[in-house]
């Protein structure tokens, strides 16, 4: 087993404790098992493509109504848009011609919902959101997803839990008078 804090190789298979660093491996998320843990600062890609041209129920039926002309316009719309999702980052990039990208760090993100309309749910379609301690990006919406979207949203959750123990962030919710 390795380290998912510092990177150092157990010699036990199931240890209490990093002896390299001291740090508990007792209750890890199921992303951070011996199976799925890279060598530090190594990602593993979850999702990289543009969100689907036609996400829905609703587009489908326009596309058919306009004789595909709404179909190319969807299709136009989603080439400017391209998202690759690991399991330390989220990146969007945006701009047909001029280009801007944007990322949050998985260690920053707050809160996960996931998205899945009727119409989304019968094309195979999600969204998520997430919700992040970003002063750019306070929230950042993943749309068109064609993907299984559930497995990746739960995907995310645990590798975001593993990267806040590997740097040691931790949340608290203050209450204000």
């Amino acid at each position: 087993m390795i380290c998912p804090f510092c990177g150092a190789t157990q010699h036990e298979d199931k240890p209490q404790f990093c002896a390299s660093c001291g740090k508990s491996l007792a209750n890890l998320p199921a992303a951070a098992t011996p199976a799925g843990l890279l060598a530090p600062g190594q990602e593993e890609v979850y999702f990289e493509g543009r969100p689907a041209a036609i996400g829905s129920v609703g587009a489908l039926l326009l596309t058919i109504l306009t004789v595909g002309l709404a179909g190319l316009y969807f299709w136009v719309c989603t080439l400017g848009t391209r998202y690759r999702i690991t399991s330390q980052r989220v990146v969007v990039e945006t701009g047909i011609f001029g280009k801007r990208m944007d990322q949050i760090d998985l260690y920053r993100v707050v809160d996960f919902a996931m998205e899945r309309s009727f119409g989304q749910r019968i094309m195979g379609t999600g969204t998520l959101v997430l919700e992040a301690m970003d002063k750019t990006t306070p929230e950042l919406r993943i749309e068109g997803i064609r993907a299984d979207v559930t497995a990746l949203y739960e995907r995310l959750r645990a590798a975001a839990e593993v990267e806040k123990q590997r740097r040691g962030v931790r949340l608290m919710d203050v209450e204000r008078p």
